[in-house]
């Protein structure tokens, strides 16, 4: 800006021309100014990319992920696959109510992601169908709904089968540690990791959908409520 626009300039002739030959530069204050946007965009940048990674660090167990604010449940949800390869774009087409939070792209192919960040209800039959929904209208090739509550039965059926995975509170859970790698995960709450949403069977006394645990006394496993200590109920 300080020295080409003026050459290039002063070569085509005219009047502006011979401006540019005297000296008279305006654009050398605008490069400057093109140059601080620059060093303002990275700052923000840097800062945006540290709250995330300290999102995924101080994520330990099913209570402080349900005690994320929803915005930052969508940075937290964005930031682990993120770790994982995928290009993440951060739509801002959802909000508190749902809708397409996240556009991850990685191999050529396009994932939807809506993020649920509510504490105790479930995911309903309506929202997975209305997502479903969307796969051919936005051209994509997979939909992902992460929920800290889960999933109504309902919901977890019309997923099988169909190019949908549905991430509850506790397999969430599980892919931030993986991601956040075992050297910080040495002091996370040590719950058994969960099986896929649509293959969870819903708790015999009270609907809530189950996880795997591990018996303390012979090490076997079974389903147990996710509402444990509230609820007692086992498969």
């Amino acid at each position: 800006m300080k020295y080409g626009i003026p050459a290039w300039m002063a070569s085509r002739g005219g009047p502006l021309a011979q401006a540019f030959a005297r000296g008279t530069n305006p654009f050398g204050m605008l490069g400057w100014f093109v140059l601080a946007l620059c060093w303002f965009a990275a700052l923000m940048s840097f800062f945006d990319t540290r709250r995330k990674r300290r999102l995924l660090e101080t994520r330990t167990n099913l209570d402080s992920l349900a005690a994320t604010g929803w915005r930052d449940f969508e940075r937290l949800v964005g930031e682990a696959f993120r770790r994982q390869g995928y290009a993440v774009e951060e739509t801002g087409l959802g909000g508190a109510d749902g809708g397409i939070d996240l556009i991850l792209c990685r191999d050529g192919r396009r994932t939807l992601v809506q993020c649920k960040q509510w504490r105790r209800e479930r995911v309903p039959v309506n929202v997975v169908r209305e997502m479903y929904g969307l796969l051919a209208h936005h051209n994509a090739d997979k939909v992902i709904i992460a929920a800290c509550g889960g999933f109504t039965s309902d919901a977890a059926r019309f997923a099988s089968g169909k190019p949908i995975e549905l991430i509850d509170g506790a397999a969430l859970l599980a892919m931030i540690r993986t991601v956040r790698g075992p050297a910080n995960t040495a002091n996370c709450d040590p719950s058994p990791l969960p099986t896929p949403a649509a293959e969870v069977p819903s708790c015999p006394k009270c609907g809530t959908g189950m996880v795997r645990r591990n018996n303390r006394r012979d090490g076997t496993q079974f389903w147990g409520c996710a509402q444990f200590p509230a609820c007692r109920g086992t498969r």
